[in-house]
């Protein structure tokens, strides 16, 4: 996942939603996620699922992107938040585990991947996605870095945004492969792509 502005909204037609119906979709949006896969997954399922009409679902949401958007997004903001205290080497490393297990143990991590591996395919998809979660998100991540770096708690060698990729990338690739994301690789990002190089000594 600050000063970073908050997560744009996307505009709301229809009548005033209900907030427990509301809830009860993005539940039933990502369990059902979990359950069959994005491609099994459709608008009539979610309904019959949350107990609400198909009608309302559209009123609310225009596809079920959207509504699995809106689940990534509160979940995201709940379970995984981009630290707002004065970030360390150690409170970025905390956040990079938080995230690894976020992707590998939490139903909201498979709505991420899942939306990761359909905007890959779906330009529209795409375009939502970082408007409305991965833009956002990095923005906080970029403020957390730089606050880091003005404190002298770390020193990329890389720019903001290429230390994020560099760090989450790795990540990312394995939970997506269905692969395991021992510790051991969290700690090797931060320590290589993070942490200030000590200068040699040199004989004299």
């Amino acid at each position: 996942m600050p000063a970073a502005s908050s997560p744009p909204r996307r505009p709301r037609s229809g009548n005033r939603r209900d907030e427990a119906a509301r809830l009860a979709v993005l539940h039933a949006a990502d369990d059902l996620l979990v359950e069959h896969g994005f491609g099994a997954l459709t608008v009539e399922a979610i309904a019959r699922r949350a107990g609400v009409a198909k009608q309302t679902i559209y009123r609310w949401w225009p596809s079920k992107v959207e509504i699995l958007l809106d689940t990534l997004i509160e979940d995201s903001n709940k379970r995984l938040p981009v630290p707002t205290e004065q970030p360390t080497a150690e409170s970025i490393r905390g956040y990079l585990r938080g995230f690894a297990r976020f992707l590998t143990r939490d139903t909201a991590g498979k709505v991420l991947l899942a939306l990761i591996a359909e905007a890959q395919r779906d330009p529209g998809t795409a375009k939502s996605f970082h408007q409305r979660y991965l833009g956002p998100r990095r923005e906080q991540e970029r403020d957390m870095l730089a606050r880091a770096i003005e404190a002298g708690e770390v020193s990329p060698g890389l720019g903001p945004d290429a230390t994020m990729d560099a760090l989450v990338g790795p990540i990312v690739y394995r939970a997506l492969t269905g692969s395991s994301i021992p510790r051991g690789l969290v700690d090797t990002l931060v320590e290589d792509l993070l942490r200030p190089h000590k200068p040699r000594h040199t004989r004299t």
